[in-house]
């Protein structure tokens, strides 16, 4: 599947929102992730934010779940980055997005570790394949010293 994120470009939208004030409203939240402690917050943050735009708390489960592996992913890869959350409307349709972002080294072959069952430390190998099945839309973009990227949306039902 083609695809044109452009996480440089998303990063940048990102920043202007924050700068704006608009990354301070109830609908959109932004968690820096350093450690554990950060990694429930986001978790906690996501909740909120998708509970404003409606979620079943069935849904709103999978999307805390879906953020902590993608957090979890960071910590311990990555060792610092950033997770947005946001409410987001289409045509029909609305949902929440959530943008994790890191400076890491990157990964080397994305389409290896989006494989069920692999994993790079001692982990169960379920953390991005599974954010990617609990997920409606799943785009992850790495570059090697650069870091990785992942957008991830879940729409209401």
């Amino acid at each position: 599947m083609a695809s044109t994120f452009n996480p440089e470009a998303r990063l940048a939208d990102l920043n202007h929102r924050r700068e704006s004030g608009m990354a301070h409203n109830k609908c959109e939240a932004r968690v820096r992730i350093q450690c554990s402690d950060d990694i429930m917050a986001a978790r906690q943050r996501g909740r909120a934010v998708a509970s404003k735009g409606g979620f079943s708390n069935s849904d709103l489960t999978i999307i805390a779940t879906a953020i902590y592996e993608v957090a979890r992913n960071i910590v311990e890869h990555a060792g610092k980055g950033e997770i947005s959350i946001s409410l987001i409307k289409d045509a029909h349709k609305r949902g929440v997005e959530i943008v994790a972002a890191d400076r890491g080294p990157g990964i080397e072959d994305v389409s290896l570790v989006m494989r069920d069952g692999y994993s790079t430390g001692s982990g169960l190998g379920i953390g991005l394949p599974g954010a990617k099945r609990l997920m409606d839309e799943f785009e992850i973009a790495s570059d090697l010293g650069k870091g990785t990227t992942v957008r991830m949306k879940k729409w209401a039902t």
